[in-house]
């Protein structure tokens, strides 16, 4: 390219230049650039305003529809999207409900006892129209967009929803409409990122039987933070500290699998797929990675993934999940164990009761004095 810019080997939509310590991102028209020395820039501007004419913003504090409001002297940014709920909200129509929902899905309170243990009948609901199908798609894109940037909580709903939508009943559009009133109750949400050595962590996890048709459901908490003080990580070592995430999976594992170990191993791979490509940019970005450490809470699948243990009944699992050991041999990936009540992940595997989501969303988002008030009424 001209003026010494060229696009990162690894990273679509990504530039650097052969000498200047300047990189930026480019979307459509939209840039997004990342300088150390102001005179960088400029040469950048100059080269840009030969064929284009330009609107600059020296606060950064518009990208791609997101606010964002740094914080230099505390070293961190926050991430929103004002009025893009309430604009969703009257584009669908939808009404402000009449009492708060704190649960993006509808949730069942476990029984015990014998009777649990027998299949429910199932229920016919009648399908939608054509007309009422399209729009249920239409908010769902709506809706995982904002998800995806910015309210992570609502993650684990759309994918529910999404994964029916082709062939949608009411009990569908009922689930949408619960999902809206969360919308409504929690109608702006906030991500805080802070400074830290921009080493990539990831936190993995599934739930078995989660999903329809037998499947399972995967979760991943992908975050920028220090590295860990052993390699490999001990169990007793404390935690990494916490940041927003970069990166939030929450999906259906397509392959029916045969146990929770199973489970726990495919939600590994993909979490670890989505890794590589994290570190292949974070190194295109000039921050060179160790061994990413990925943390999960099942002891049989780390094993399988660090190949600790001997594989007997584990034969059966798909080919495919192999693949992290390998990448694990290779030194991209360090795999190790710690509880579940330390597992971020495990959030975005299934549905919660809204005490649940109440407690856990100030974990998760930056929430503000007047949103926790609203949320405890």
């Amino acid at each position: 390219m001209k003026g010494g810019y060229y696009p990162a080997p690894n990273t679509p939509g990504l530039y650097l230049h052969k000498t200047r310590r300047i990189s930026f991102t480019l979307w459509v028209d939209d840039f997004s650039v990342k300088y150390v020395d102001k005179a960088d820039v400029h040469h950048l501007i100059s080269l840009l305003q030969e064929n284009y004419e330009l609107k600059i913003d020296w606060n950064g504090n518009k990208y791609l529809g997101l606010s964002l409001q740094w914080n230099y002297s505390k070293r961190y940014v926050d991430i929103s999207m004002p009025g893009y709920i309430k604009r969703a909200l009257e584009r669908f129509r939808h009404p402000q409900p009449i009492r708060p929902q704190h649960s993006p899905t509808s949730w069942s309170e476990p029984k015990f006892g014998p009777n649990s243990q027998l299949t429910p009948e199932p229920i016919v609901s009648p399908p939608l129209d054509p007309s009422k199908i399209k729009m249920l798609q239409e908010i769902i894109g709506v809706l995982l967009f904002y998800a995806r940037m910015v309210d992570n909580t609502m993650l684990v709903a759309i994918g529910t929803i999404a994964s029916a939508q082709s062939k949608a009943t009411e009990d569908t559009m009922i689930a949408m409409t619960h999902l809206l009133n969360y919308c409504a109750t929690h109608s702006e949400a906030k991500v805080r990122f802070y400074s830290s050595d921009m080493i990539l962590h990831i936190v993995s996890d599934a739930s078995y039987l989660t999903a329809t048709g037998a499947r399972s459901r995967l979760g991943g908490y992908f975050f920028m933070s220090h590295a860990l003080p052993h390699n490999p990580p001990r169990p007793e070592d404390p935690l990494p500290t916490n940041n927003g995430p970069i990166l939030v999976n929450s999906s259906i594992i397509q392959p029916v699998v045969s146990s929770a170990a199973e489970a726990e191993f495919a939600a590994l791979f993909y979490n670890a797929k989505d890794g590589c490509q994290l570190r292949n940019t974070l190194e295109d970005m000039g921050h060179p990675q160790p061994p990413t450490p990925i943390q999960a809470d099942n002891a049989c699948a780390v094993g399988l993934a660090n190949d600790s243990i001997k594989q007997r009944r584990s034969k059966a699992i798909d080919m495919r999940f192999y693949w992290v050991r390998d990448r694990v041999k290779q030194g991209q990936f360090v795999i190790y164990w710690k509880r579940g009540s330390d597992n971020k992940a495990d959030y975005f595997t299934k549905n919660h009761p809204p005490s649940h989501h109440t407690k856990l969303r100030a974990e998760y988002l930056q929430v503000d004095e007047m949103d926790s008030l609203t949320s405890h009424k």
